[in-house]
């Protein structure tokens, strides 16, 4: 691969830097010919330093001395301003090094992927589209020629690697369990006495690094009952080879292509049916007042203004992560990209997301078993945070001890399980009297008892009972009403031991105990049922991993923009806490010191931009927080159960 500097560097920048090879032959280690091999990096990266240095002796003068700073994402192995170009076939190449020019040729920034086209006979070239889905693997790809055709004139080559994920057409991630495979094979015919592939793959295939370097994570918005809901995407971080736009555009059109499959039946967008963006735009810019303008096509040109403030919502969260600076104006264009039909700012989008209210306390349960708050102030480093006993009921309940709790969102409710995991209530944090009796009474024995519980945004409560001959999930709507078992598809006789609901009520996180006695983290989709149906028919289906590289896991929490902090330890490794999407891939923020943390708090509210300290329990050190771009900090040497509302 040839490489040369890019324009600028985009969020979540990639994990390789350029690659060169000997002139008229593919930039790869091993020597042509061999009968199997894996394609490996080694010889690349020592061309990425030889190559970074001529670059830097040679070309001074197009260094940039000018424009925004960006904050640069932990997971930057190498500089992504880098573009990576493949290199066209030598003449009368071995079968051997026409594989190896094609596969390097995938990972191009070339438009139309012009390069790995020409390593293609002439009627595959034209039909070949591999831009509506990648498989990335775990590693590199093994490639070998079949036996017995290694000679022949049509010679036959397999690839064949270890699937991480695939990326769907609608751009969606899916990790893959099991240790799946991957398995394809290339027929090579001879075209003028040169080498050609005639049946190449049927996507891009990458390399979880590759993969990295050229696409990033991206969240597009839809609403489920007036909330806003994250549905995590990939698109390319230059533009797309394709459809030659930059992420910005990339990412739009997918919100305008709607929800990705898994997440599909439980939100809606506000868009018409056939939405897209108006014909010919390739890139989308923002004016002097840091407004983001979007013309559509015909299909919504005649939205009502109501629909018309949400879908502009819808756009202005979807965008708002993708640059340094954050639009505060979304404004849609008719047809004719000149008409506006309706713009948005950040406060009034807010009110129409319908986010979680910002976190007044953080809560715990104390050593002497009872359920208290604190504030922690981030900007006051000397101050010393005193808990108080949470009000109401429980503050006078004589001799009522709680074992675990969760806090409703707008913070006038507890719901606490008694200290002897069979009993759960739904207090008022208001007021005074006596303790109401239990919503839910469990009858297992310990450990079997019940988890901890968790509310969503629309005040129902979820917990599940660990007993083996009740086990299973329950709710209780409105925290008041009566507990509704709930089924759970795909649980195959594996116990809930630990479950937390998403603020917006369509996802839940499910940690489950293995046949190994492993615990291994899974996210479902909420369905519920539509008019006024059977209430208690609301379900979770489609359980999908939520953290495949970690071999166990310890805790989590929800975090903002549907993510998940994860606390747990990949195999053969050490404990560590890393932000999760909810599709299961990892984004590259890690915390510090996980090693002795068994359970974590995250608040999720309206207001991101000021981010709460993440709570913990440390069996060392107790109950902990950790405030932005500091160390961990002792807020209560005893107690257990950090948590806020949700």
């Amino acid at each position: 691969m040839d490489a040369e500097p890019g324009p600028g560097a985009g969020p979540g920048a990639g994990h390789e830097g350029p690659r060169a090879g000997a002139a008229g032959a593919p930039g790869r280690a091993a020597a042509a010919g061999a009968p199997g091999r894996r394609r490996t990096r080694t010889r690349a990266l020592r061309a990425c330093a030889v190559g970074a240095a001529g670059l830097l002796l040679a070309g001074c003068a197009s260094m940039p001395d000018h424009g925004e700073i960006r904050a640069v994402r932990g997971s930057q192995g190498v500089d992504s301003q880098v573009r990576v170009f493949g290199v066209p076939p030598a003449d009368k190449a071995s079968p051997a090094d026409i594989v190896d020019g094609f596969l390097e040729a995938l990972t191009g920034d070339d438009p139309q992927l012009e390069t790995a086209r020409k390593y293609l006979t002439e009627d595959a070239a034209k039909s070949w589209k591999p831009g509506s889905a990648v498989t990335v693997l775990s590693a590199g790809l093994d490639r070998f020629p079949v036996q017995g055709e290694k000679n022949s004139d049509q010679a036959r080559w397999k690839v064949a690697g270890k699937k991480l994920a695939t990326v769907d057409e609608r751009s969606a991630y899916q990790p893959e369990t099991g240790g799946a495979q991957y398995e394809e094979f290339l027929q090579l015919v001879q075209v003028d006495k040169q080498w050609r592939i005639a049946t190449p793959p049927r996507s891009l295939v990458l390399s979880d690094s590759d993969f990295q370097r050229m696409y990033m994570p991206v969240s597009k918005y839809y609403f489920a009952g007036g909330t806003l809901v994250a549905d995590p995407v990939y698109v390319r971080q230059r533009s797309d080879p394709d459809s030659r736009m930059d992420p910005t555009t990339q990412t739009v059109q997918s919100l305008l292509a709607g929800p990705s499959k898994w997440l599909g039946p439980v939100v809606e967008s506000s868009f018409p049916t056939g939405t897209e963006l108006r014909e010919g735009t390739k890139s989308l810019s923002y004016d002097g007042q840091n407004t983001l303008r979007v013309p559509l096509n015909a299909k919504a040109d005649n939205v009502a203004q109501p629909q018309c403030q949400k879908m502009a919502t819808q756009l202005l969260y979807t965008v708002k992560d993708l640059t340094a600076s954050r639009p505060e104006r979304v404004e849609l264009l008719r047809s004719d990209g000149k008409t506006s039909m309706c713009a948005v700012s950040e406060v009034a989008a807010a009110d129409l997301a319908n986010r979680p209210p910002t976190p007044g306390f953080q809560y715990y349960v104390d050593a002497e078993s009872r359920l208290v708050r604190m504030k922690l102030d981030v900007t006051n480093d000397e101050q010393q945070y005193r808990p108080e006993a949470v009000p109401g009921p429980l503050a006078t309940a004589p001799g009522f001890k709680v074992g675990s709790a969760a806090v409703s969102h707008g913070e006038r409710r507890a719901a606490v399980v008694s200290e002897d995991g069979h009993g759960l209530y739904v207090v008022p944090l208001t007021g005074s009297g006596a303790m109401p009796p239990p919503v839910l009474v469990g009858r297992g024995a310990k450990p079997n008892l019940l988890t901890t519980p968790s509310w969503d945004a629309a005040g129902d409560l979820w917990v599940a009972d660990q007993d083996p001959a009740n086990a299973g999930l329950w709710r209780v709507p409105g925290g008041t009403g009566a507990p509704q078992k709930v089924e759970v598809s795909g649980l195959d006789g594996r116990r809930i031991t630990s479950l937390k609901i998403s603020p917006d009520g369509v996802r839940i996180a499910l940690l489950l105990l293995e046949p190994g006695g492993r615990k291994n983290l899974w996210v479902g989709r909420v369905e519920r049922p539509a008019g006024k149906g059977d209430a208690s028919a609301v379900s979770v289906r489609e359980l999908r991993p939520a953290a495949p590289q970690m071999a166990d896991v310890t805790a989590m929490s929800w975090a903002p923009r549907g993510r998940l902090l994860v606390v747990g330890r990949e195999s053969g490794g050490v404990d560590q806490a890393r932000y999760m999407l909810a599709d299961g891939s990892m984004v590259a923020a890690s915390l510090p010191g996980a090693t002795e943390l068994v359970a974590v708090a995250v608040a999720v509210s309206e207001d991101e931009d000021k981010p709460k300290p993440v709570l913990a329990y440390s069996q060392e050190d107790g109950i902990v927080w950790l405030p932005p771009g500091a160390q961990w900090r002792t807020a209560a040497a005893g107690g257990r159960g950090p948590a806020y509302p949700g």
